[in-house]
């Protein structure tokens, strides 16, 4: 609930930023969402208020919302600058961090919460600051009660709520996943991932490219070159400017996942899995549609869904934090959709 003292539900940090703008529509798209909040108060913020208040004239175009400028506050705070980095948390119940890369601008954003008492949530896929940042601050997290969820997009949402999802139609339950998330004791959960690579060629193409890559950073010119022509070297793949709409909405991308287990979380006589089952995870391009819509999901359930939360605060995987909320419902609805392609016995 939004008060004097916390007047803004969500506040989006690095709004003006290439993925902070895709943020900052989806969460103008949640707010109009007949089913959704439209209650919805929140904020953007950035260094810049010229540029922030441009976003949200863009979006309020692109959305058909001429007023949202006008409803949405502009809170100005820099990483450099912890004293505004504290006042915009202040203000804030949860903070959506867009500022990367996080190994660099990450830790104050979550100093600052963890002391004010807000929520984080962030889209890193850096696995070191995912693990500094548990280790530095899970225990001042659940001490102020809040919680600080890292890789809140398109790297962690769909992989983490799959394995639930899989395992949840293996035996009916959520025993096995919890006690892979809590590592008590029980059935163990395994997990591994793959990538399917179309074919010899392009098993060529991706080695190709990797010695590439990799003769080029070891060298500081090389690393320049990289940096200062990114179309260039990735033979167009990758640019400053980032995708068009056009490669947006011809992008999609989907997961599937292959599990076997047993029927009632205990093992059969010969201690072989009894039950496989595939399911698939599938949605919208992935960097700047899903991640958004992943990141204000995960939100709106910290906002709504508090009860079925870990029961303290503290820093977390999405998978540890959501795993018995409404998150998958939430993102069936809007696009990202988990389905199960088949079940059997063994």
């Amino acid at each position: 609930m939004a008060t004097k003292q916390r007047p803004f539900h969500l506040v989006v940090f690095g709004a003006s930023g290439f993925t902070g703008q895709f943020v900052t529509e989806e969460v103008a798209r949640e707010q109009m969402d007949p089913e959704g909040s439209s209650r919805l108060a929140w904020a953007v913020a950035g260094r810049c208020r010229e540029k922030l208040q441009r976003v949200l004239e863009r979006a309020a175009e692109k959305l058909g919302r001429p007023t949202l400028p006008t409803e949405v506050g502009i809170i100005i705070c820099d990483i450099s600058n912890p004293a505004s980095l504290d006042e915009m948390a202040k203000q804030a119940t949860i903070v959506l961090n867009c500022v990367g890369p996080y190994r660099f601008y990450g830790e104050p954003v979550v100093k600052a919460c963890v002391e004010n008492g807000t929520s984080c949530i962030d889209i890193s896929g850096e696995p070191h600051f995912l693990e500094l940042m548990y280790w530095k601050y899970h225990e001042k997290a659940a001490e102020k009660g809040v919680y600080i969820i890292g890789s809140s997009g398109f790297d962690s949402i769909p992989a983490d709520m799959g394995v639930i999802y899989t395992s949840s139609k293996i035996n009916g339950t959520l025993t096995a996943v919890e006690s892979f998330l809590t590592i008590n004791s029980g059935p163990e959960v395994q997990y591994a991932a793959y990538v399917t690579v179309g074919g010899f060629a392009s098993v060529m193409k991706l080695m190709f490219a990797g010695l590439f890559f990799l003769l080029f950073v070891k060298f500081g010119i090389g690393r320049q070159l990289l940096i200062k022509f990114p179309w260039l070297f990735s033979f167009g793949y990758f640019s400053k400017q980032g995708p068009t709409q056009k490669q947006l909405d011809g992008t999609s991308f989907t997961m599937t996942f292959f599990g076997q287990g047993y029927s009632h979380s205990t093992p059969t006589e010969n201690n072989k899995p009894n039950i496989r089952v595939c399911t698939q995870v599938k949605g919208p391009e992935a960097g700047y549609i899903a991640t958004p819509i992943a990141m204000v999901q995960a939100a709106m359930t910290l906002l709504n869904d508090a009860s079925n939360l870990p029961t303290v605060g503290g820093v977390f995987t999405p998978g540890a934090a959501f795993c018995r909320t409404k998150l998958i419902d939430r993102l069936n609805k809007r696009g990202i959709e988990f389905s199960v392609i088949s079940s059997s016995e063994v």
